[in-house]
């Protein structure tokens, strides 16, 4: 079953790059989305068998992170549809063979990515994944775009030779201990013997290498500008799942450090890269007149929030991987419905937009849905997370660090609400293209509302309610994460 997880999306992708038929290539990614939502539902009743000797193979930890790619990705996918089928940009019959070919195999590196229990092989993953959306990003064409694409793929390489460094010093660690092997089993069995300041050396390389490709400040300068010029159904992946994956990186080595005896060490640089990401990103979300700029800051900001939750430890572990699958959702939401409005006032520019419940109710009402989702209102589960991060700090005696949470997480609504709400309620401007309202757009087509108004349902459910089986999993998982001591 693994196997048909990651063979599909390829298998797939050829097909659409081969034939490039305009009538078939949305259908077919619609259809491995479902296909891939099933799969992985499935492997929440019975658990697959393990590939290549146990280099594939899923634990609650890449559950939890496959499951938010999973559902993202049926979402993106239906949204596909009717962004295709609007836009008229590099929209010929083979642009977008290619469009669909790249984001299955997108979503085959990304699933790849949750599944890997090696650290070569999730290496090689998190490293697809780069180059699977690097053209992507470049879909429109445009000078801005193909900036953008060169900054991700130059500064996310930069961080993935880095991660590989720190993967040739856990290999070297792992060497003396046991004789070699980076299976994160036989990892797992061997860390407490490790040289604990080769493993350190490694994990210093590794969350800078991961944490790049994850966001965190300050190697995040190369996201606000790749998610913000990326098709709004790429930027929706980019944040919501491609991030994860870094994440996932830090996560594994995690546990690993802790039985080395370098906890201490580890858990402050995490914490310390945490506020990092959560002040930068406030900061330059006050004033941001580009909107889709300040979703890509949000996503510093939430990026922040999971490794301060991962280095506090504790009940923040939990409140850092609840995180890390509430923002995959509204995140998502966002940036799909950011589409909708790029398509109806033509501009990016927060001052240019007005009145979008009158001119798009639909898109318009999900907009201010989404400002108290991301931000962590009630009943987002961000908001069970965000206190079971601050309760973890206060547990911990780490007042300081819940003083500059808040702050920061108080500045990002602010910086946030100034801009959507004027965006929703505010009256359409007689300048630029918000004035321009002939009636042709004020209706919203199911394609482009149904996915992010699903992800914004699942998102209320989440926030009110885990069912049991999720909340036994993201126990399990933060139990994985803080070596079974969570």
């Amino acid at each position: 079953m693994i196997a048909a997880l990651l063979l599909v999306p390829l298998v797939a992708a050829a097909l659409v790059w081969r034939l490039g038929r305009p009538g078939w290539n949305c259908p077919i990614v619609l259809a491995v989305a479902v296909l891939h939502a099933a799969f992985t539902g499935s492997f929440w009743v019975d658990d697959p068998a393990p590939l290549l000797d146990g280099w594939i193979g899923l634990d609650a930890v890449g559950r939890w992170f496959l499951t938010a790619t999973s559902v993202l990705n049926l979402a993106t996918a239906a949204y596909t549809i009717g962004y295709l089928g609007r836009d008229r940009r590099g929209d010929e019959p083979r642009s977008r063979a290619r469009f669909c070919a790249l984001q299955l195999t997108f979503l085959a590196t990304l699933t790849l990515a949750a599944l890997c229990r090696h650290f070569e092989l999730l290496w090689i993953a998190i490293e697809a994944t780069t180059l699977a959306s690097a053209p992507l990003i470049y879909f429109h064409r445009s000078r801005h775009a193909l900036e953008a694409t060169w900054k991700y793929l130059v500064l996310c390489s930069v961080g993935i030779g880095l991660a590989l460094l720190g993967t040739v010093f856990l290999g070297i660690a792992a060497s003396a201990a046991q004789g070699g092997g980076l299976g994160l089993d036989a990892l797992t069995e061997a860390a407490p013997d490790m040289d604990g300041s080769l493993v350190r050396l490694a994990f210093v390389f590794l969350v800078v290498g991961y944490g790049t490709k994850a966001g965190l400040a300050p190697m995040h300068t190369w996201l606000p500008d790749a998610h913000s010029e990326a098709p709004s159904p790429v930027s929706a992946l980019l944040s919501g799942a491609s991030l994860n994956c870094a994440v996932l990186g830090i996560v594994r080595v995690l546990p690993l450090v802790d039985a080395s005896g370098g906890g201490p060490f580890a858990r402050g640089i995490l914490v310390a890269l945490g506020l990092a990401s959560l002040l930068t990103a406030a900061v330059f979300t006050v004033g941001q007149r580009d909107y889709k700029r300040l979703l890509a800051y949000s996503s510093v900001e939430h990026m922040g929030i999971v490794a301060l939750g991962l280095g506090i430890g504790g009940v923040a572990t939990q409140g850092a991987l609840l995180h890390a699958l509430g923002h995959s959702l509204v995140k998502g939401m966002l940036f799909l419905v950011s589409g909708n409005l790029l398509s109806t006032f033509h501009t990016k520019k927060v001052d240019e937009v007005r009145g979008a419940l009158r001119r798009r109710p639909a898109s318009g009402s999900l907009w201010l849905v989404g400002l108290f989702l991301a931000t962590g209102a009630p009943p987002s589960p961000l908001f069970v997370s965000e206190l079971a991060v601050l309760k973890g700090a206060i547990d911990s005696g780490q007042a300081a660090v819940a003083v500059a949470f808040l702050a920061g997480i108080s500045i990002v609504f602010v910086g946030m609400a100034s801009a959507f709400l004027p965006m929703a309620l505010g009256e359409p401007s007689s300048r630029g293209p918000a004035g321009l309202d002939d009636g042709r757009d004020r209706r919203d087509t199911p394609w482009l509302v149904v996915p992010p108004a699903a992800l914004a349902v699942a998102l209320v459910v989440l926030g009110a309610w885990l069912p049991g089986p999720v909340a036994r999993c993201l126990e399990m998982a933060a139990r994985i994460v803080t070596g079974g001591n969570g």
